[in-house]
């Protein structure tokens, strides 16, 4: 007690003597907080571009992942790729209009991501005036970064076309590939489509074929040609642009070089579901969409000045055309694959924007439920059933159909070429029609419900655009014929209508809508941010441009 006493005497003296009027007054520094100046450039720039890859794509590509029973992502962890991006970065939505319209096409589209202006209607690299307007790419090579394409179908093909090359026209893929190359504004090129850079006599030009074989290209790469010239635009990068050449998986993975040109396909390259079995067969002899990205990461990411590369998973949008969903999930799986390479890349950089977005929406597709395949009804033990059985009144679709889409091996185009491999559909029946569906899907169909695919019709719609067609006719649809205009095509769309009901599956069209697509971004705090918003692509080229090459 004695204690406590003289603690309390000795701390009142030092109070009182803290407060003595002859004490000088210290004034406490306010301690400031600085904050960080926020990062709002890059050193590069990658775009990866799921052509077709709308919302709905992306939510079939989710479900599988998270919910399908067999689905190759339960080793590891039900996440995709993109879910990572979407997890680590940020998300947004953007308009894909063209300019004075509704529904965009891939080259105005990616016309407009790669310069920020507005385009027209399956315009490349130009503005909605026509005048040549620089993309992202060429603004980066001029401003001495490394430069990239990457695709799955053609070289030449509309989104990759408009990040380098300038034409009224989608369809000019012949001068498209000659400019591509004579500009010499892209670095690293690998895709297929050698068909138009090849002289158009080289199905007989036997010289032309032993030069091409010395190069080592295969036959299959070299069997014919959509030039009307003489000109070899391959061996013209070689020679005169310094191009090297590679031409199939081997030659790819032994590349150590920079400046380089691969062509790995005549036309396009293999589709998901043949890419599926050979990477499972450890069989594949072109280059995976994932194996080209990350050879275009190896050899872009030397330059110390950074680099622009843009990747796109381009059959997403093929497989929506023909309104196959088997073939659309393995698409989006191989996207997704390159989606988880380039995530695996960056992850631990803060030197890089990605941006993964789509061009737009292909199909109308999405999932539905229906009348058919009805469930049966089961006893459930919760309290709140009251003695009631659990039985919906519609089919909302079993987690097992995604499986089985999965597990569909061929495409909608291997089904029409084993229907015919000629494919002369002139006489078929719808006996050869649901044998050839149920060759390849795991879903079947009878001859009842292919009895539509073979029946055929004047197309009055295509044909007064196309007089010099007049006398053909083409697969039969019943509803919404303007907005199915691609020729025999139409037969897979008619399979799909066959197969729809049991898929839970349903689409809205043979060609593109004018859905918001997803934009997923991931880089620096300051530069991302802007993403997270409603937006147009024109926004989305500005602000890449922006962040890679700032005023």
């Amino acid at each position: 007690m004695k204690n406590k006493k003289m603690l309390s005497l000795i701390v009142c003296s030092v109070l009182i003597s803290a407060c003595s009027t002859e004490e000088k007054i210290v004034e406490v520094e306010k301690i400031v907080k600085v904050e960080p100046t926020p990062v709002t450039s890059v050193k590069n720039v990658i775009l990866m571009i799921g052509d077709g890859m709308g919302v709905q794509q992306v939510g079939l590509l989710e479900d599988y992942a998270r919910r399908a029973p067999n689905s190759i992502y339960n080793s590891a962890n039900n996440q995709t790729a993109l879910s990572k991006f979407s997890k680590n970065g940020l998300m947004g939505l953007s308009m894909t209009s063209p300019h004075g319209g509704l529904v965009v096409d891939s080259a105005c589209s990616a016309t407009q991501l790669a310069t920020g202006m507005p385009a027209g209607s399956e315009m490349i690299g130009l503005d909605n005036n026509g005048n040549i307007v620089k993309t992202i790419l060429e603004r980066a090579k001029a401003a001495g970064k490394a430069t990239g394409l990457v695709s799955d179908t053609r070289i030449t093909h509309a989104t990759p076309a408009s990040f380098a090359a300038h034409q009224p026209h989608r369809s000019l893929e012949n001068d498209i590939a000659a400019q591509m190359i004579a500009s010499e504004s892209v670095d690293v090129l690998f895709s297929g489509g050698a068909r138009n850079f090849l002289p158009s006599d080289i199905k007989t030009n036997t010289k032309t074929r032993d030069l091409m074989s010395k190069l080592g290209a295969s036959s299959s790469i070299y069997k014919k040609s959509k030039r009307q010239d003489d000109r070899n635009i391959i061996t013209e990068a070689r020679d005169g642009h310094g191009y090297n050449l590679v031409f199939d998986k081997k030659q790819l993975t032994s590349y150590t070089g920079d400046k380089v040109l691969g062509l790995f396909a005549n036309s396009s390259m293999s589709d998901g579901i043949a890419y599926t079995a050979c990477k499972k067969a450890n069989s594949c002899t072109q280059p995976s969409l994932t194996e080209m990205t990350m050879k275009a990461l190896d050899i872009l990411s030397r330059d110390p000045d950074g680099f622009f590369l843009m990747i796109e998973g381009g059959q997403i949008d093929w497989a929506g055309h023909i309104n196959d969903a088997g073939w659309m999930l393995h698409e989006l799986i191989k996207f997704d694959e390159a989606v988880e390479a380039v995530y695996q890349w960056v992850k631990d950089r803060d030197d890089t924007l990605v941006i993964v977005t789509a061009d737009h929406e292909t199909g109308g597709f999405g999932f539905s439920y229906t009348r058919k395949n009805l469930p049966k009804a089961k006893s459930l033990s919760g309290d709140g059933m009251l003695g009631y059985d659990f039985q919906p009144k519609f089919n909302f679709g079993p987690l097992e159909t995604l499986d089985a889409l999965h597990g569909q091996t061929g495409t909608f185009y291997d089904m029409m070429s084993h229907v015919n491999s000629d494919w002369d559909f002139s006489s078929t029946t719808a006996q050869a029609w649901s044998d050839a569906i149920n060759a390849y899907s795991q879903i079947k169909v009878t001859p009842k419900q292919a009895q539509g695919i073979p029946e055929r019709e004047t197309n009055e719609y295509f044909v007064a655009d196309h007089p010099y067609l007049a006398a053909d006719v083409f697969p039969k649809l019943n509803d919404f014929k303007e907005f199915y205009v691609y020729g025999d095509d139409l037969h897979g769309n008619l399979m799909g209508r066959a197969l729809a009901a049991d898929q839970n599956v349903i689409w809205g069209t043979g060609t593109h809508t004018a859905a918001p697509v997803p934009v997923y971004a991931f880089g620096p705090q300051g530069v991302i941010k802007q993403f997270s918003t409603m937006q147009h692509h024109t926004d989305i080229g500005q602000k890449m441009i922006a962040a890679l090459l700032p005023q």
